[in-house]
């Protein structure tokens, strides 16, 4: 069967393969006959080569890129989710085959049939993207319209050649993506927040609040969690520390991660949940589900926005409630930031210690103000003295995170809630993190230095065996 999608330009009257479909390029001959070069194909420009390239070898992941963009221009996008694999693939061989020889592409049979497999995956997947996403390197992907595309790579933002074919192309990745997670976005309802189906987060917004077209921001899902010990040889955080939060949560301390967008807040429960027993029944709450505990017990709730008619919302707050039945050891909410934060708090101080949550503030104070003003939002009849007695009661740690300038992220404070005194929570700090100055590199230098506190809650993990090197907490010590 000729395929079907390759466009023809629209003054020319449009030839009709096997099934009355459109084959997939106006020029193309039955599968298996000789194929002859098209001169006229004129491909975009080169994929720029890395000089650190071995033997001037080229960067195939951005031929990948330059090469969908070419093939943009031929492609009937509206019965391209019809195709079958196989199909796809060799309806796209002549085509790549044309590209390669126009390009001088050193590929070899081998390599050639990967590179027609790694289009189609493209093609049936998320389009132009989808050779940034399989790139380990990269943690963000910022949609900026079809024409503008940026990456995130080692902290640093970058833009890309990557681009769409028009608003309409993105619109229909957008419309793919949050489908598979049940979800909507339109008009009545432009923003949206999705997950892929490998985990990694998606925020979409569109026309009318989208004022330049349609705005994705993609935060990738890490394949391999990172450990604790891998974020100490970053320098994220010193060794004594990591040690020291390691021993909080199997010791069952409850713990609030603060910091701004992009601070690693995720990744750091994620490398922290590692220690939690393996006994233990743990219920997530989520946005959308992202979160890689390493338990085999886990059950995992996400939220469900609202229908057309705005019924049937199941919101944080719900979850929380429902986790209570589900006798849990812990629970561990994504992020809070609304009336959850009072069922979370009911939580903590009715037998669920150990439980953890992440939360947007600039530093541990301005985490607990935030706090306060969501257990507000829960609508429920308490004095501010009533709630700030929660909170101390509740939460034990603050762990703040922080992005620097050169785009590194560092646990910048350990902060211990000590009780209440008068109507003001009390915290002191265990670490701090001090930025003395910027390298010639601009990578921001600094230092971890202990307070001299000693937390209270060691005397509670002690009675089960769980110790710390008091070495740790001499402010003379450089950690």
């Amino acid at each position: 069967m000729v395929g079907r999608f390759f466009r023809k330009p629209p003054e020319q009257e449009q030839p009709q393969g096997l099934g009355g479909h459109a084959p997939l390029h106006p020029d193309a001959s039955p599968r298996g006959a000789d194929q002859t070069p098209d001169t006229s194909i004129v491909p975009p420009p080169a994929a720029t080569r890395n000089p650190d390239d071995a033997a001037g070898m080229p960067d195939m992941v951005a031929e990948r890129v330059n090469l969908h963009r070419y093939l943009l221009d031929k492609i009937n996008l509206a019965v391209l989710d019809q195709m079958e694999e196989t199909q796809l693939h060799n309806e796209l061989r002549p085509l790549v085959r044309d590209y390669v020889k126009a390009q001088n592409l050193p590929l070899n049979a081998k390599e050639l049939d990967s590179l027609i497999s790694d289009l189609g995956d493209e093609m049936l997947g998320l389009g132009p993207i989808e050779p940034l996403l399989k790139d380990d390197t990269i943690s963000d992907i910022l949609i900026v319209g079809p024409k503008t595309v940026y990456i995130e790579r080692g902290g640093r933002l970058k833009r890309t050649d990557v681009r769409f074919k028009d608003e309409q192309h993105l619109l229909r990745i957008i419309n793919k993506i949050v489908a598979s997670v049940g979800r909507r976005v339109d008009e009545s309802s432009p923003l949206v927040d999705a997950r892929l189906a490998d985990g990694s987060r998606v925020n979409a917004a569109i026309r009318p609040v989208a004022v330049d077209g349609p705005q994705v921001s993609i935060r990738k899902f890490s394949k391999k969690p990172l450990q604790l010990e891998t974020l100490v040889n970053y320098g994220a955080i010193p060794p004594g520390m990591a040690k020291l939060l390691a021993a909080a949560v199997e010791g069952k301390i409850s713990m609030v991660i603060s910091g701004g967008t992009g601070s690693g807040k995720t990744t750091f429960l994620n490398a922290l949940s590692a220690f939690i027993p393996h006994e233990e029944r743990l219920v997530t709450i989520e946005d959308a589900a992202e979160l890689q505990l390493q338990q085999p017990h886990v059950v995992r709730l996400e939220t469900r926005p609202p229908t057309l008619d705005g019924r049937n919302e199941i919101a944080q707050r719900d979850l929380v409630k429902n986790a209570l039945r589900m006798r849990p050891d812990r629970i561990i909410i994504g992020e809070v930031r609304g009336g959850e934060a009072f069922d979370m708090l009911q939580a903590m101080n009715t037998g669920h210690e150990g439980s953890m949550s992440t939360i947007h503030a600039n530093n541990p104070r301005d985490a607990l103000s935030r706090m306060e003003q969501m257990v507000g939002m829960a609508g429920m009849p308490m004095s501010q003295l009533s709630i700030r007695s929660q909170i101390a009661s509740a939460i034990q740690l603050i762990i703040q995170l922080s992005r620097m300038r050169d785009g590194s992220r560092r646990v910048t404070a350990i902060s211990e809630l000590t009780g209440m005194e008068g109507d003001v929570v009390q915290i002191q700090d265990i670490m701090k993190y001090q930025r003395t100055g910027v390298d010639d590199d601009g990578r921001v230098i600094g230092e971890f230095r202990p307070t001299g506190i000693r937390p209270r809650f060691l005397s509670d993990i002690s009675t089960i065996g769980l110790k710390v090197d008091m070495s740790i907490f001499d402010p003379t010590t450089k950690l």
